[in-house]
């Protein structure tokens, strides 16, 4: 088996994703405007291993709104991406989305050489006003705009307690949403979506690291009292480290390559 030119090196196997364009796609814990942090963990992936971040991550954005973020990839950046990163999902837990299903099902005919058959068809389903049906939505559109990238789903962390004023108090992840689901339930949809659309999945609700429902983890979040949704830079950093584990097992190629 050829080996990477870092395993050759000795140097960190994610050494070989210097240069490579990264777009990451997401909400407030991905914004530029360092939502909660002075650096998020696409700066520490930026600076530990040398790619180069796109960044289209919008505080608040649920899955209906990346469409929004896939478009102006397109537009600014073309084909030109190596990687692309999506994490999002905790803003749908919050909105109480339902979790809807991945498929459409109806019957077909189709030729098996033998004569013609009855069987039954599935189709992506498109339901924006579902969780899977908005991921398929995302998906499909990422999945066909840039084929030779890599893509990697990023699962939502544990949510705390966290108050933006009187009308936005989201209660810890003890506690379901009016829908009656837990946070656990998305988490285990954005696993289902990286069998379903062939993408890598990273576990940070498992692999962070990050537990906000105990106050010794509060170094690690915004505000002890009033915000321990949003990670601190402390939160970021091990969000990185936790995602550096992954890309050390390969390098996705340089576009064109």
């Amino acid at each position: 088996m050829k080996k990477l030119a870092s395993e050759r090196s000795g140097a960190p196997a994610w050494a070989d994703w210097s240069g490579r364009r990264v777009a990451f796609l997401g909400d407030s814990i991905t914004d530029a405007a360092h939502i909660g942090c002075s650096e998020n963990y696409w700066g520490f992936l930026e600076r530990d291993t040398g790619l180069v971040p796109i960044v289209l991550g919008r505080n608040g954005a649920q899955w209906r709104d990346l469409p929004e973020q896939v478009r102006r990839l397109s537009e600014e950046h073309g084909c030109a991406v190596d990687a692309i990163f999506v994490f999002a999902g905790t803003n749908d837990f919050n909105s109480s989305v339902p979790l809807g299903e991945w498929f459409e099902m109806d019957d077909a005919t189709v030729d098996r050489g033998h004569g013609m058959v009855s069987v039954r068809r599935r189709r992506f389903s498109r339901d924006e006003a579902t969780f899977r049906g908005r991921v398929n939505v995302v998906m499909s559109a990422v999945k066909d705009g840039w084929p030779k990238a890599d893509v990697f789903l990023l699962t939502p962390i544990h949510r705390g307690y966290a108050t933006f004023g009187p009308e936005n108090v989201q209660p810890d992840e003890t506690h379901s949403n009016e829908a009656g689901l837990f946070i656990d339930d998305y988490v285990q949809a954005v696993k289902e979506a990286g069998n379903l659309w062939a993408a890598g999945v990273i576990d940070l609700h498992a692999e962070s690291g990050l537990f906000p429902l105990l106050a010794s983890h509060s170094e690690f979040f915004h505000d002890a009292r009033s915000d321990m949704l949003h990670p601190g830079n402390r939160g970021h950093e091990r969000i990185a480290r936790a995602i550096e584990r992954h890309l050390g097992m390969a390098a996705p190629p340089r576009v064109g390559e």
